[in-house]
This record gives structure tokens, C-alpha cells and sequence, in this order.
């Protein structure tokens, strides 16, 4: 039952890294039954937390206790974690794409029979717990096929079959569209109701007032409170003084336009998909950005946005069968990403961890990538003018590191943005492209890439914002552009877009629009 007696009990826990105190006698308290929220802003020690508790930093590698069901246990992996029936579903899911639902379901907790994996018990068993999800889908279906939403679930089905007591979600709801965030909230509700306990890590504020009984704050790698959301008077603002340690005003900087005559067009352009020829991703296009202008890009997930920006980016997706591109007054052939880079175009993609960074990399290689002509004389990297370049974008963006030499793979995942965007900054575009440009970054440092943006448009660039979140768009954009099924639906200016016309124009599919004035 909700507010009964603790499930969990971390105390004085402490973990250190070469030059960095990720956490410094945190303490949380879970009470059984409960959704617990985790709150805080990016590299405030959350998911480390998170990887204390599940035994990816091993008993030993930090100091403190934690005590589970009321004895004191310690973790050396994942393995004891979730035999003790404690489960985390990782920001990036853990799913193998070639494999089988049912074979990622059970991997590493096989259904076997006589020493060989028995394939109906498996199957059914799977096709069982996809029904407690809500998934209806054929167990035998590889990962590949099916989308991040229905991905998660899986996940979760996975939690179930190890007899889950604790499930802890780290952003389960980031990568997902209001519909499907809905479904997964709507399902922790349910699991809430059969007796599992889930610990919450989101930045979505409206989410967790939604869902959790419990909020903890963690600022800085420390605890600073624990909000009891039974008891009334907790909502997002109150939230964010915890997180940030002061008011937010507003969430979007105080920004007057300057906007000029049109510095990028785009006409009649028509992509296929890479796999399926006759299927069009993009289907006669036509927009334009203004210099001193943001312009947003709304629309569902599998509409097309991301589709049609990567293809503008020097065909960088699916095939292009048509149309014509126009950059300061030039029509401009851009058939590759150097070309684009060169031409003034940047894009920061909406996948940080496969196509916006090497993992491999440290900050300072990270941020000077996309252009090292710009640093290079007689084709040698000048390291003292990387090195000062990335520290100087370290200080802009105020990423959390101990230095630009630190691994990107180290960082959070707000962190890692604000590497993609300073890389992007690098190369001083005309026009930048932000694809899901805050998506699993907090409120505080949302604000500071707001603000960013803003500074872009007041230099005279051109801006494009793709977003899921409409509020976002709202605030920060100019014009507002909708894409349905491959397809611009409509535009609308900051003075006429609301949540209830973009979404209005979200979903239809058969309208050519006329730009607004």
C-alpha cells in the first residue's frame, strides 16, 4: 500500500570520480508502493544514483548503506540487483534490434528445457507479458521493426519477467510523443496498483506532478529535499527553486526580433526512403527562413520532420528526386554533409549518442570536428587554439566537466548536448538546424539553450527548430510550420499558433499551405 513503510533505504551515499564528486551523502527514502520521483538538473548525480543502487558502480566503489525490504544489501552487479528484485530500464534502452521481442525479453533469463531454450514456453510467456504492457504485438517480431514506444514497453515486459519488486526509469518518457508518454504513464499507474514500487528520473515536470507520491530533489550531487505530493502545494515551479536553488521567472528569455529579408528557401523538395523507393518521406516542400528568424517545425512522430531536415542537410537522408534549395540569394546543389558544413548549414540531429558524437572522443576533439580547417595550418591541428576553443564553448554553454580533455562518453546526457551544439557553434553557421535540440535536458539548462538560440537569431542567422513539445515552440519560435505524413500542412505566426491549432494542423494531410507574411 502507498505511504506504508520503506522499501528503500539509501543513506551517506558518496561516489567519486577522477576529479569529479558525482554524489556527497545523498540520502533517499522510497516508501513501498509509491512512484518516487528523482529531480534534479543534468549532472546533478541522478542517474549515477541510479547505477549505485542496480550495481553498475559496484558495493565497494562508494561509500554509504543501502537497505532493501528492511536488510542492508550490496550489489557487485546488475545480476545481484535484479535477483534481489531491483530493475532499471536505462535512458538508452538495452535492447539488441536484431534480436526477437521474445528474445530480448528473456536474454540472460532463458526458458529452458533439458539444456536447450524451449521456444514455445518462450513464446507464450512473451506474448503474456507484451499483454500485461498493453502490446499486441507477434513475440517473434525483431526489435528493428517496432518503434521506440512500443520499445520501451518491452523493457518493461523484460522488468516483469524477473519477478520486478522496485522498477527504476531513467527518462522513460524522453524519446516518446504525448501518446505514448501517456500509455507508459498510464502503465506505471497500473503496475502501481499490483504492488510494484517505480523510482522516476524525468525532466518532464508536468509528468512527474502528474504521477509521483514522492518527489526527491538532488542539486549538485547533494539531496536537498524530499516533497511529499499527498500533501499538496507541490507544482512545477515549486519543482524547479528546488532544482536550480532559485524562481524561473519565465522559461524563455526575454527576446525582441529583429527579423530581415529571406536568407534560406526550399522548394518543391520530394525525398524517398532509403529502404522502401516508393514511399515518400518528403513530399514538395516548400518553406523559408528568414535571417533573425526562428522558425519551428511541428509534428507527430513519424511524420516526416527529421526525414526532411537530415535531407536537407546534404542528403544526408533517403533519395532525393526533387527540388530546389536557396541559400543567400544562390540556389545551392548540397549533395553531401561537407558541402552543407561549407556552405554555412548546421545540424544538431536528435540522436546525440549515434550521429551526433563518437563516444570515443574527448570534449576538445569533439567540438572542433565538424570544421578543423579552422584550426589547421598546413593541414596540422593547432592543439593550443582546440584546446582554447572548446573551453571557451565549455564556459558559453557551462557544461559540467572537469576539463574539455574529459571522455564525452563520461558525460550526462545534457551534458553530451551541450557538446553537440557547441560543435555545431564551431563552425559558425548561416543557418542551424536543431532537431530535438533539449530533449533529456532540464529546465535550467533549457533555459540557457534557449537563450543561445535567441543570440543566434540577433547575429542575423537563420534558425530551425525541430521540437516535439509544443510549449517549447511556442515560446521560442516565430513561425511555426506543420508536417503530417510527409507532407507541410500549414504555418502559422507567433501571434495565431496555439497548442490546439498546431495540433489541428498536425494531423491533416492533404493541404498545401501558402506561406504567412
Amino acid at each position: 500500500m502507498a505511504g506504508s513503510a520503506p522499501i528503500l533505504e539509501m543513506t551517506g551515499i558518496t561516489k567519486t570520480f577522477p576529479g569529479v564528486k558525482a554524489l556527497s551523502d545523498v540520502t533517499l527514502t522510497v516508501r513501498r508502493g509509491d512512484v518516487h520521483a528523482i529531480c534534479g538538473e543534468n549532472g546533478a548525480g541522478k542517474s549515477t544514483l541510479m547505477k549505485v543502487l542496480s550495481g553498475v558502480h559496484p558495493h565497494g566503489s562508494y561509500d554509504g548503506t543501502i537497505r532493501f525490504n528492511g536488510a542492508e544489501v550490496t550489489f557487485n552487479n546488475i545480476r545481484d540487483s535484479e535477483h534481489a528484485g531491483i530493475v532499471i530500464i536505462h535512458q538508452e534502452l538495452a535492447l539488441i534490434p536484431e534480436l526477437s521481442i521474445a528474445e530480448n525479453i528473456f536474454l540472460g533469463n532463458e526458458e529452458t528445457r533439458r539444456g536447450a531454450i524451449d521456444w514455445v514456453k518462450t513464446n507464450n510467456r512473451a506474448r503474456d507479458l507484451l499483454a500485461r504492457v498493453g502490446l499486441a504485438e507477434d513475440p517473434e517480431t525483431p526489435i528493428k521493426n517496432i518503434g521506440v514506444g512500443k520499445q520501451q514497453l518491452v523493457e518493461i515486459a523484460k522488468a516483469l519477467a524477473k519477478d520486478v519488486q522496485l522498477l527504476i526509469l531513467d527518462e522513460p518518457t524522453a524519446a516518446l510523443n504525448e501518446e505514448d508518454s501517456r500509455h507508459l504513464l498510464d502503465l506505471i499507474r497500473g503496475l502501481q496498483g499490483k504492488g510494484i514500487t517505480s523510482i522516476m528520473i524525468s525532466h518532464k515536470l508536468n509528468e512527474i506532478e502528474a504521477i509521483a507520491d514522492a518527489i526527491t530533489i538532488i542539486r549538485d550531487g547533494q539531496t536537498v529535499e524530499t516533497l511529499d505530493v499527498r500533501e499538496g502545494a507541490v507544482d512545477e515551479d515549486r519543482i524547479i527553486r528546488g532544482m536550480v536553488g532559485r524562481s524561473l521567472e519565465s522559461r524563455f528569455p526575454d527576446h525582441t526580433p529583429e527579423i530581415g529579408e529571406v536568407m534560406f528557401e526550399v522548394k518543391g523538395w520530394t525525398v524517398a526512403h532509403p529502404q522502401v523507393p516508393d514511399r515518400l518521406v518528403a513530399k514538395q516542400s516548400d518553406f523559408f527562413v528568414r535571417r533573425g528568424e526562428i522558425v519551428g517545425f511541428a509534428g507527430l512522430m513519424g511524420s516526416g520532420r527529421t526525414e526532411l531536415m537530415r535531407s536537407i542537410f546534404g542528403h544526408s537522408y533517403g533519395t532525393w528526386l526533387g527540388g530546389e534549395m536557396t541559400l543567400n540569394g544562390t540556389r545551392v546543389d548540397l549533395r553531401s554533409v561537407p558541402a552543407a558544413i561549407d556552405a554555412g548549414i548546421g545540424y544538431v540531429t536528435e540522436d546525440r549518442k549515434s550521429l551526433g558524437l563518437n563516444l570515443l572522443d574527448d570534449i576538445k576533439t569533439t567540438t572542433v570536428s565538424a570544421k578543423l580547417k579552422k584550426i589547421a595550418h598546413n593541414l596540422v591541428i593547432d592543439r593550443r587554439a582546440e584546446h582554447s576553443a572548446a573551453d571557451d564553448y565549455r564556459k558559453q554553454l557551462r557544461t559540467k566537466t572537469p576539463s574539455v580533455d574529459y571522455d564525452v562518453a563520461k558525460l550526462s546526457g545534457g551534458n553530451q548536448q551541450k557538446v553537440v551544439l557547441a560543435k555545431w557553434l564551431f563552425t559558425d553557421p548561416d543557418l542551424l538546424i536543431l532537431d530535438e535540440p533539449t530533449r533529456g535536458i532540464d529546465v535550467g539548462a533549457k533555459y540557457e539553450i534557449y537563450g543561445i538560440i535567441q543570440r543566434l537569431a540577433s547575429q542575423g542567422k537563420g534558425v530551425i527548430v525541430v521540437s516535439s513539445e509544443l510549449p517549447e515552440l511556442l515560446g521560442l519560435s516565430d513561425r511555426i510550420y506543420t508536417i503530417s505524413e510527409g507532407r507541410i500542412t500549414g504555418v502559422l505566426d507567433k501571434g495565431h499558433a496555439d497548442q490546439e491549432s498546431l495540433m489541428r494542423l498536425m494531423t491533416k494531410t492533404s493541404t498545401t499551405p501558402k506561406d504567412a507574411a
